[in-house]
C-alpha cells in the first residue's frame, strides 16, 4: 500500500518537495523492520534513515544537511509518508531532528560541527529532554537544576517521559539555572549518554511501541563549553525548537489518518454483507466521506503552518514565529485523526481490535500525539491568546 500523493499538487508545496515525495512514496513501502523490538528497530530505522539519507533533511545543508536550511515542509512530508507506513520509523525520523533542533538554532560552530553531522549520518541518535514528572505542560515548575562548579555545570534532577531515553547518544537538556525565575531561568546543555553522574537506566512502557526513559542526573559534570544558547534563554529556545517541529507532528498525525482511510476503504470493498459490499451501503459511505474531510481539512491548516514557517524564514532570514498556526496544525490534526481511526476500526467490526492488525495499531500509535509536545488543552490556550491579541 503507497501512500497518497495527490495532496502535493497544492500550491503549498515546491517542486524540491514533490521530488522528496515521490522519491519517499517508493522507498517507504520496500523497508521492512522487525518492530517487536521498539528500541532495537529504532536502531534500525536510524540506520536505513541515515544510510538512504533521510536524516539529511533534520539539518542544514551546511552540516550536511539536504536543503539550505530546516524546512517545515519537507519535515512534513517526511512524517506523514513514514507514519503511514511505520509509526516508528515516523518517531525515529522526527526524534533526530527534535533532538537536534536546539543546536541548529543555537549551537557553536564546534557544537553543530560535532553532533548535526552525526545526526544526518545516523551515527548519532537525538534526544530532547524538557518534561518532568511535575513539568510537562508548565515547563517553568521543572527542578533539574544546573550550578556553576569552576568551567563546568552539575546537573541535578530527573527528567522523564524522554524518546530515545537509553537510546540517545546526547541530549538537549533543559534545566533551571536560577530557581527563582521561572521560564526565564532555564538554560539548556547538550550532554554525551556517557557524562558521569547520567542513569537513563530506568525505561517505561507505554500503550505502543515507543522508547522512553528516565533521566536522572547526579552531580551529572557538563563542560561550559556545551552550553547551548544564551544563559536563561532556554525556555525560549525550547518554544522555538517545538515551533519548528510541532507542525510536524500534525504531519505523522496526517499519515496514520491517510492509512486509516486506505484500510477503511480496502475493507469496505472486499468485506461482503446482506448479498452485497460494506462500500455499497450509503452509511458507509457517508462515513468514508466525513473521514475524508477531516484528513482534508487537517491538511490544510497543517501544510499552512509549514508554508508559513518557511516563507518567513526565506523573507527574513530571521527565526519567525507561527505559534498559533503550528498549534492550530497540531490540534486539529491530531483530534481528526483520533477520529477518522476510530471510525476505520469501527468499520472493521471484531477485526478492528484484534491484537496485530494495522488498525489496532494505528488506534493506540495515535492516541499520545494528542499529548506530547503540547497537549491538546495547550494547544488551545495558545490559540485563545493569539485571538485575545488581535
Amino acid at each position: 500500500m503507497q501512500a497518497p500523493t495527490t495532496h502535493l499538487a497544492l500550491p503549498f508545496f515546491d517542486d524540491v518537495h514533490r521530488d522528496l515525495a515521490q522519491r519517499l512514496v517508493a522507498w517507504a513501502p520496500e523497508q521492512h523492520v522487525d518492530e517487536h523490538d521498539d528500541r532495537a528497530a529504532c536502531v534500525e530505522w536510524v540506520r536505513r534513515l541515515g544510510a538512504d539519507g533521510w536524516l539529511r533533511y533534520c539539518v542544514p545543508a551546511e552540516h550536511g544537511g539536504a536543503l539550505d536550511r530546516l524546512d517545515s515542509r519537507a519535515l512534513v512530508i517526511l512524517r506523514e509518508t513514514l507514519a503511514f507506513h511505520s509509526p516508528l520509523a515516523d518517531f525515529s525520523f522526527a526524534m533526530q531532528g527534535l533532538g537536534s533542533g536546539a543546536i541548529t538554532l543555537a549551537g557553536t560552530p564546534p557544537q553543530q560541527s560535532t553532533y548535526l553531522t552525526a545526526v544526518a549520518s545516523g551515527s548519532m541518535i537525538a534526544a530532547f529532554a524538557l518534561s518532568e514528572a511535575d513539568a510537562g505542560s508548565d515547563a517553568g515548575a521543572m527542578t533539574t537544576s544546573a550550578v556553576r562548579d569552576g568551567n563546568a555545570w552539575l546537573l541535578n534532577g530527573e527528567k522523564t517521559w524522554i524518546s530515545n531515553g537509553g537510546l540517545a547518544h546526547f541530549y538537549c537538556v533543559f534545566a533551571k539555572t536560577d530557581a527563582q525565575a521561572g521560564t526565564r531561568g532555564i538554560t539548556a546543555f547538550i550532554v554525551d549518554a556517557d557524562s558521569a553522574g547520567l542513569d537513563a537506566s530506568e525505561h517505561l512502557q507505554v500503550m505502543s511501541p515507543h522508547p522512553l526513559a528516565v533521566l536522572k542526573f547526579n552531580n551529572c559534570r557538563v563542560p561550559q563549553s556545551e552550553q547551548l544558547g544564551a544563559l536563561h534563554g532556554g525556555f525560549k529556545l525550547a518554544m522555538q525548537t517545538l515551533d519548528i517541529f510541532r507542525a510536524s507532528v500534525a504531519g505523522a498525525a496526517l499519515g496514520m489518518a491517510r492509512r486509516a482511510l486506505e484500510e477503511a476503504v480496502a475493507h469496505a470493498k472486499q468485506r461482503k454483507m446482506f448479498g452485497q459490499t460494506l462500500a455499497d451501503f450509503q452509511l458507509t459511505q457517508a462515513r468514508l466521506g466525513e473521514m475524508a474531510a477531516l484528513i482534508d481539512a487537517a491538511a490544510l491548516l497543517t501544510y499552512r503552518a509549514a508554508w508559513l514557517r518557511d516563507d518567513g524564514e526565506r523573507r527574513s532570514s530571521g527565526k519567525v514565529r507561527v505559534t498559533a498556526e503550528a498549534a492550530m496544525a497540531k490540534m486539529t490534526a491530531t483530534e481528526n485523526a483520533q477520529r477518522v481511526i476510530d471510525m476505520a476500526l469501527q468499520m472493521h467490526g471484531g477485526m478492528g481490535v484484534k491484537v496485530g492488525t494495522k488498525i489496532e495499531a494505528l488506534y493506540r500509535d495515535i492516541r499520545s500525539l494528542r499529548i506530547y509536545e503540547g497537549a491538546t488543552e495547550v494547544q488551545q490556550l495558545i490559540i485563545g491568546k493569539a485571538v485575545l491579541q488581535g
